[in-house]
Formats: C-alpha cells, structure tokens, sequence
C-alpha cells in the first residue's frame, strides 16, 4: 500500500445495515469504501462510496479480489440467509490471512398474539401449508420452487422485480413491490387477496417487519423459517 493511501474496507452488503455502515465509513474519511452488492435486484440502493455489482466467482474469487485490491477489512453484512456469500467470505478470509467482520441483524421474536409455526427449511414450510390455502410468499424468486408442487393452494406472491420466466404456479397472483414497514398498508393487502396463512423467512429487520404485526393483527398463521 502507497504511503498515501488509504486503507481499504469491502463490505459485502445488499441490507440496511450495511448501505449504513458504508455511510458512516465515508463519511469518517480515513478509509476508502467498497460496497459489493450481488445484482439481484434491477435498481438497488446504492451506498456511498464505490460499489461493486457481480459475484466474485467464489471464495477463490474474492480471496483474488481481496489481494488484487489490497483489501485490508473485509466486513460480512450480507442477509441473514446468504449463507453462500458468508461461507465464501470465511474461505476467503482464512486464505488471504484477513480478518472478517460480521453485521449481525437479530432475528425477530414471538410476541403475544404470534401465531408462528417455526420450521427449519422452505420444503418443510411447503409441507406445513394446509389444502385450500391462500398463501402470501414474502420470499425472494430463488426460494419459489418448494412451493410449486403444491397446486391444492393459490399464492400471492410478491417480488421486487417481475421474473425473467414464468413462475412455476397454477394458480398465483404476482404483485410487483417492496414490502411496508407499516402494518396497516400489508393488513390492507392481504385482505384484499384473501390471504389465510403467511411463509417468510425470520430476516429480521424494520423494514420487512410490517407483515409480520399485519398477520398477529388479522391473526394469520404465519410459517416462518428460522435461521
């Protein structure tokens, strides 16, 4: 590194928590700030400071990137359930001999009124759904598939971006959106839709929050996957 230079974070980021930290760095201005997003989305929200868009080609290929850029912070605030991502950051770290951070969003808790059933992955949600269900799938187009045998149920499924290819659903309602942080607003959708049980996964957060109180209000079972 050039006596000049500023020492380099790379966050791996695509959550609030991490646009934020990005902020905070840039705006200390002793670190230059790199923000890598996967590119899921069509227009995310950018960060301040550069940002990165793509995968890195693995653990090897961030360990190269890492070296290449003379990274000298890795900071890990991906999702919660990019599992992926944070395995190859653990990788990438060991083989580079640098030190990982972790951004840890807390899950959410049951409160009084919750009607949870917690289960482990999304085939075992697919199984949880009773016949005849009209189900709101608060769930990313990559964790759709679980569901598709179950043709006994209508979906509402909601999705940032519209799908490159028909979604493998007899009988669905696809609504282009980002979730609601006011439960009001996600109450007034699922009835409108009819909605009867609620599948997402225990991402934490205040912006995905609002179905969450939507479904204790309207006392929707929700079937939600655990960390």
């Amino acid at each position: 590194m050039p006596p000049d230079a500023k020492p380099k974070v790379l966050i791996l980021g695509g959550t609030a928590e991490a646009t934020a930290l990005a902020a905070k760095l840039v705006a200390r201005g002793d670190v230059a700030v790199v923000t890598s997003l996967a590119g899921r989305t069509a227009h995310p929200v950018l960060p301040p400071g550069e940002v990165r868009i793509g995968g890195f080609g693995g653990a090897a290929g961030l360990a190269a990137y890492i070296r290449e850029n003379g990274v000298t912070r890795l900071i890990d605030a991906t999702h919660p359930f990019a599992r992926r991502i944070s395995e190859n950051a653990i990788q990438a770290a060991a083989e580079t001999g640098i030190v990982l951070e972790h951004v840890v969003r807390p899950g959410w808790e049951r409160q009084r009124g919750d009607r949870w059933q917690e289960v482990s992955s999304l085939e075992e949600a697919a199984r949880a759904l009773p016949a005849g269900a009209t189900v709101f799938l608060a769930l990313g187009r990559q964790y759709l598939d679980a569901f598709a045998a179950r043709s006994d149920c209508r979906f509402i499924i909601r999705m940032i971006d519209a799908p490159a290819e028909p979604l493998p659903f007899t009988d669905h309602v696809l609504i282009l959106g980002k979730p609601s942080a006011h439960p009001e607003r996600e109450a007034a959708l699922f009835a409108s839709h009819g909605v009867t049980h609620l599948v997402c996964r225990n991402s934490g957060g205040a912006s995905g929050y609002g179905k969450i109180a939507a479904a204790r209000e309207m006392g929707l079972p929700v079937i939600i996957v655990g960390r």
